[in-house]
């Protein structure tokens, strides 16, 4: 079984993510704005199926690196700790902007909404690197079985982002006007996400493996 440290610390990296503009926000912001909230939920829907394939995926996946090639855990904690780096630099550098600025895009019926949110999910990078970098540092193989534990912490992962996610689809529309009237508010919300993601990322560098 997963410890308490672990889901808190993997629900503290799932926040900073889902908080971090990407590809899923976007989405779900741009279409919540232009085609109503009703339309970002469908999508969100969509958001949450992708990040079912992940933890199936990554479940396989991580099982597997930990029974066959242990060596692997420092490649992955490097990788897993630069990751979180570069998105904190993305945060703060200079000319960054919000996700709060949506596009326009077109009416879309329910099934490619869905379809849009999956595939967007699917070819999300950040999720993509979470789930091969970042979720198997939280895994320690002498707690039990790896890929129940691997199944748990997607598992909050997902809670927390689909969490936040409809918090964001719901409140879309006041919060772009509010941040577009308010820079500094911008500015603020782009440098916690980066001082949280740097600390997470420094953190995780330092600490143990989890297989010691």
């Amino acid at each position: 079984m997963i410890s308490f440290t672990a889901m808190a610390a993997i629900a503290l990296v799932a926040l900073g993510l889902v908080l971090t503009p990407g590809p899923n926000m976007v989405y779900l912001v741009s279409r919540s704005v232009t085609q109503g909230r009703r339309s970002g939920l469908i999508s969100l829907a969509g958001v949450a199926a992708g990040f079912l394939v992940y933890v199936v995926a990554a479940t396989a996946g991580i099982t597997t690196v930990f029974t066959l090639v242990p060596q692997l855990y420092t490649v992955i904690k490097v990788g897993g700790a630069l990751y979180l780096l570069w998105l904190a630099w993305q945060a703060v550098r200079p000319g960054g902007t919000t996700a709060f600025a949506p596009a326009d895009l077109p009416a879309d019926r329910p099934r490619r909404l869905f379809t849009m949110g999956l595939v967007t999910n699917l070819l999300n990078p950040k999720i993509a690197i979470l789930y091969v970098s970042l979720l198997p540092q939280f895994v320690d193989p002498e707690r039990g079985h790896v890929a129940v534990q691997s199944m748990l912490l997607g598992l909050t992962q997902i809670t927390v982002a689909i969490t936040v996610n409809a918090l964001i689809v719901l409140g879309a529309g006041g919060i772009a006007v509010f941040l577009a009237r308010r820079p500094a508010w911008q500015r603020a919300q782009r440098y916690l996400m980066g001082s949280v993601l740097a600390g997470l990322a420094v953190h995780m560098g330092l600490g143990r493996p989890a297989a010691a």
